[in-house]
């Protein structure tokens, strides 16, 4: 049910019956990972409380969690302003990446800034706050 005691909005599927989800630790902030759900692993999760996710190499319904034991509890489900990706706000049990990493997103990538830049500029800088490591506290991501 939405706030409004009206049916809960609906994400809006791909062509092959797909949507992003993001899962974002409700405490830290820490986006964790993202995956893809199709309508059974949608109503799954809203049933559950339980990320659970398409698995597009396997082709079979996954719910985080059922065999490692580092389940994502869900707290509360968004879909942005076009309603084609779904961000899960939620509680790890454990790590969220199949690697032991807290999360997912942990490679760094050197951005180009000044004269390296195209256009410009001279210096290069890894994108990741202050240079984040996997196992590192990630810090949250604060709109501004």
């Amino acid at each position: 049910m939405s706030d409004l005691g009206g049916p809960a909005p609906q994400p809006k599927f791909d062509a092959d019956g797909l949507v992003p989800a993001i899962a974002q630790d409700a405490t830290t902030h820490a986006v964790l990972t993202l995956a893809y759900m199709n309508r059974e692993a949608w109503e799954a999760t809203l049933r559950t409380r339980h990320a659970t996710f398409w698995s597009r190499s396997r082709r079979q319904l996954w719910e985080k969690g059922a065999t490692s034991g580092n389940t994502l509890h869900v707290r509360a489900v968004r879909l942005d302003c076009d309603r084609d990706t779904v961000l899960l706000l939620v509680d790890p049990d454990g790590p969220a990446c199949h690697t032991g990493s807290t999360t997912c997103f942990f490679e760094d990538v050197v951005v180009l800034l000044g004269a390296d830049a195209p256009g410009g500029g001279s210096t290069p800088t890894p994108s990741s706050a202050a240079g984040v490591r996997p196992d590192d506290s990630v810090p949250p991501v604060v709109p501004s």
